[in-house]
């Protein structure tokens, strides 16, 4: 028989295509001809294949042999149609049996020798294998421990083309290591405990944290900005684990797992650099699509230092994900969309200098150029920012203090509480969070007491805040009466909102 197929799995961002890779081997002039909107790193497969089959000790057919990946009209990209390519041509040549791998999705790249290398995507594209109902895949030993997460699908970890050859023709094979799927729910490393005074700063974070709220951190140089926001991640509640699976794809798609652990139901923290391009913060690529940190951040925490330091046009990027917690790139092979809910965490100096203050003591920086350099975080964005807190310096008495500060833990347990009363609120409403009310609700369902509404009316018709200013501040009013144990919000939950997120002139 030349005729022999097998299946690969093909991502176009998250979303899986399983493919069909087909070869056959013919009388004619030896060539090969790969079919099927190949990238350039899988037209190369030829060679790799090749090497990696004569130096198994199995034969190269010298006849005409075309590889077919269906469906034609789906763009494939990746070495990780190696494998795939290897064993249907080898089945053509009828060293194997063409029974034996036509069930099976085989997922892996292959170098010279045979050995089968790593490579990104594997949990999304078994995802999308095990929604078209196949029952085993192969997958490269590196990849193993993200496999596992997949349940439902028998999972076979290989290292080399030989062990492979050697099950498929007699069905022995060494029995991969169980890996311990134990969830890592928190990482202590990090702990609030560690930050000294600021409890204003403190206690916005703990609300973003609660509502998931945006914030902007501004303060002079080594106030905590920085210590603040790393450490929000601690206080959040324990990923769900379906929660943890969608973040564990878009890393694995990323190929990020060096930084993250697959099985961790911590909240991710991605934290770009100020010199970052758009590309970069939202995703994108000529051939390959590739998720940004926007996305990276899903179920998460994106936090920006310096932020007023970012290229013209990189923080304004971030206005469609902020509103749509999903982001959509379009190139000519069609478009992506990754998922992006997370929560934003800008951190700036007050002024180029870094040292302005309510009294400007110790400033170098004229009033035009505190003004320009706060302007460069635009209006539109700063409109999506619910909370903006002064982060002032610390004094010597913070400093001094020999008792610690609240712990992490401590503060997680109240954002978990939180938490567990808006979920109660939105039970019959497909959202869970005080920062998704839609604004239909919020002007209908889950509007304040009548008091609270007329001041928030009355900033309105002043043109102190906007009608999206207007929503944000009732949502975060929403969130302190969770906190407070109110049923509404009251006047006062209503004030606070106001002066959080008007802490700042910008």
């Amino acid at each position: 028989m030349s005729l022999a197929h097998t299946q690969s799995v093909a991502l176009l961002g998250l979303d899986g295509h399983v493919v069909t890779v087909e070869v056959d081997i013919a009388d004619g002039l030896p060539m090969y001809v790969l079919l099927g909107l190949p990238d350039a790193a899988l037209s190369e497969s030829r060679d790799r294949v090749r090497s990696a089959i004569v130096n198994c000790g199995e034969k190269w057919p010298n006849r005409k042999v075309t590889v077919s990946l269906s469906p034609a009209w789906l763009p494939k990209s990746g070495s990780s149609f190696d494998l795939a390519i290897c064993l249907a041509l080898l089945s053509a040549h009828e060293t194997i049996s063409a029974e034996a791998i036509a069930d099976i999705v085989f997922l892996g790249e292959l170098s010279l020798d045979g050995r089968i290398r790593a490579v990104r995507g594997v949990l999304p594209a078994l995802i999308a294998a095990q929604k078209a109902g196949v029952k085993t895949a192969v997958v490269p030993s590196a990849n193993y421990q993200e496999a596992q997460l997949m349940q439902g699908i028998e999972i076979i970890a290989m290292e080399h083309v030989k062990q492979v050859l050697r099950w498929l023709r007699t069905g022995e094979r060494e029995i991969a290591e169980e890996f311990d799927l134990q969830w890592q729910p928190f990482d202590d490393t990090l702990d609030f405990a560690d930050v000294a005074g600021q409890p204003q700063a403190r206690l916005a974070a703990e609300i973003a944290a609660a509502g998931g709220h945006h914030i902007l951190l501004i303060g002079p140089p080594g106030a905590g900005k920085t210590m603040i926001a790393e450490r929000i991640p601690t206080i959040l509640p324990s990923l769900s684990i379906a929660q943890a699976l969608e973040v564990a794809a878009v890393h694995s798609i990323a190929g990020l797992f060096t930084n993250r652990s697959p099985t961790s139901l911590l909240a991710p923290i991605v934290s770009p650099h100020h010199t970052t391009t758009r590309v970069a913060m939202v995703g994108g690529g000529a051939h390959v699509i590739k998720p940004g940190a926007c996305s990276l951040a899903h179920n998460g925490v994106l936090f920006i230092d310096e932020a007023p330091e970012c290229p013209a046009g990189v923080l304004d990027s971030l206005r469609q994900p902020l509103e749509a917690g999903t982001i959509t790139i379009a190139r000519s092979i069609g478009n992506i969309t990754f998922p992006a809910q997370f929560l934003l965490v800008l951190a700036a100096n007050p002024c180029p200098c870094g040292k302005f203050s309510g009294r400007g003591l110790n400033c170098t920086c004229t009033s035009q150029q505190v003004r320009r350099y706060l302007g460069r975080l635009s209006g539109p964005l700063m409109d999506r920012i619910d909370m903006r807190v002064q982060v002032d310096p610390v004094g010597r008495v913070d400093m001094a203090r020999t008792d610690l500060g609240e712990t992490s833990a401590a503060i997680r347990l109240r954002v978990i509480a939180a938490r567990s009363v808006a979920e109660v609120r939105f039970a019959d409403y497909n959202w869970k969070l005080n920062s998704q009310i839609p604004s239909r609700a919020l002007r209908t369902v889950f509007q304040p007491e009548r008091a609270g509404m007329n001041f928030l009316h009355d900033e309105l018709d002043k043109e102190r805040i906007t009608a999206r200013g207007l929503h944000k501040i009732i949502r975060v009013a929403w969130t302190l009466a969770d906190m407070h144990g109110h049923a509404i919000p009251t006047l006062d939950d209503v004030e606070q909102a106001h002066i959080l997120r008007g802490g700042v002139e910008l």
